[in-house]
């Protein structure tokens, strides 16, 4: 399995932190599993924690890493069983074993650093770190790389900045030249480059939008602040769990195509073919109704798709922005419990009524900028962006997070000279979410 088109998990990998045949080929799955099914079941109140008991919280994070360690090894386990790395009966046990016991340690490795950081070694969490990291390295890779393939037009290098370059000095014709390396398939090229630019751009203006809601101490008279309601106020959480449903749904759809490719309902939910890409694409079924398309073409040619497939997007993404709010403990509510706890309100208002206008931002942010990301990662798609629309948000929200708290240390510091400008960090995830 040494090719991306027999990689199930091929869509997954950059925003999972995962490489594939490298230690990290579990990348941070474990531990993001884990968060997220923890913070389902304390909202449902099958897990009852109470975070203000010390008690609580540590037998809530010991539990966690433990969870994240029993899902590394199953996780470890079944890539290897199931032919991830080859046929188990052809490379033998003592392969297999050392397989499963480098992936257990390479995870383990993760769970430590971010718990590491979360202890306060470091800004932000291991999770934020891994992803961006991951994301960064492949942008940087497909525009600067200096691998060499020889292909029909004749030898070309991986990285489209370096091909220009190259193409540009060796051909008479540039403009011939520049056409070609602009939109050249099967390797990275420079509209997918700037397109992913764009969208870098276009994430970090959303991530500067909100609206601030004045303050005033309830104990100290004359003392005031603001309080951040951002568009994108449910950050990075519902591309993550959009991506989580369609990459499930369309892996099951795959693996069920194979084994039963004239079997009814599996048809039904979608029937796969390998693109020129030679990857894996749905052609038929829901799946591709909900999978996007591999460009701004092929969408004017399939318009019934492409709507199907954009309002899927900016519902779902819509949807899982306003439903996070609720379980991340970070609606109009816990606002107000929050402000109360700091000894404040908001100006002008009455205490008891400090929800309900917070309520009159709040759900609607949410569900906005649930929205703004969902037509974002269609745009990302439609432009061919290096990486998904999904890793891009992920990248640009997780470094504008650590410019934020590269801000505050500053500031505490008394290095305020050394910033231009002051960002005030609130409006954020919440205190449970996995993305802080």
């Amino acid at each position: 399995m040494s090719s991306d088109t027999s990689d199930p998990l091929y869509w997954m990998r950059m925003m999972m932190a995962s490489n594939k045949g490298t230690l990290m080929d579990l990348g941070i799955s474990p531990v993001v599993t884990t968060s997220m099914v923890l913070q389902m079941l304390t909202h449902s109140d099958l897990l009852k924690v109470n975070y203000s008991v010390k008690e609580d919280r540590i037998l809530f994070n010991a539990s966690q890493k433990l969870i994240s360690l029993i899902m590394t090894v199953g996780q470890a386990v079944v890539q290897v069983t199931t032919g991830f790395y080859g046929n188990p009966s052809s490379i033998g046990i003592p392969t297999c074993f050392l397989l499963v016991v480098q992936l257990i340690f390479s995870g383990v490795i993760v769970i430590l650093l971010d718990e590491l950081l979360q202890k306060g070694y470091g800004l932000g969490s291991g999770v934020n770190l891994f992803i961006a990291t991951n994301v960064c390295e492949s942008i940087l890779w497909k525009a600067f790389s200096p691998k060499v393939f020889t292909t029909a037009r004749g030898i070309e290098f991986e990285g489209s900045l370096i091909a220009f370059l190259h193409l540009i000095f060796i051909r008479r014709n540039k403009m011939a030249g520049f056409y070609e390396i602009l939109f050249r398939k099967n390797l990275p090229n420079l509209s997918s480059l700037f397109g992913t630019i764009f969208i870098f751009g276009l994430v970090i203006y959303l991530q500067g939008l909100r609206v601030e809601l004045p303050t005033e101490s309830t104990q100290v008279k004359g003392v005031t602040g603001k309080w951040p309601i951002k568009l994108l106020y449910s950050s990075t959480m519902p591309v993550i769990l959009q991506s989580y449903l369609v990459s499930h749904t369309s892996t099951i759809s795959r693996f069920l195509y194979d084994k039963f490719p004239n079997f009814l309902l599996v048809r039904i939910l979608g029937v796969w073919s390998v693109n020129e890409n030679r990857r894996y694409v749905p052609i038929n079924g829901l799946c591709s109704f909900i999978y996007p398309p591999e460009s701004f073409t092929e969408a004017l040619k399939k318009p019934l798709h492409f709507l199907i497939y954009l309002s899927f997007m900016l519902l779902s993404a819509a949807f899982f922005s306003r439903t996070w709010i609720d379980v991340s403990e970070s609606n109009q509510f816990d606002v107000a419990k929050q402000l109360k706890r700091n000894k404040m309100t908001l100006k002008g208002v009455r205490e008891k009524n400090v929800p309900e206008v917070l309520g009159k931002y709040i759900p609607t942010a949410a569900f906005l900028g649930g929205f703004f990301i969902g037509l974002v990662c269609v745009l990302a798609n439609l432009m061919d962006t290096i990486g998904s629309g999904t890793n891009i948000i992920l990248a640009v929200s997780i470094v504008w997070q650590y410019f934020e708290l590269f801000t505050k240390e500053n500031m505490k510091n008394g290095n305020i000279g050394v910033w231009i400008g002051v960002v005030w960090i609130g409006g954020g995830i919440g205190k449970k979410g996995f993305i802080k």
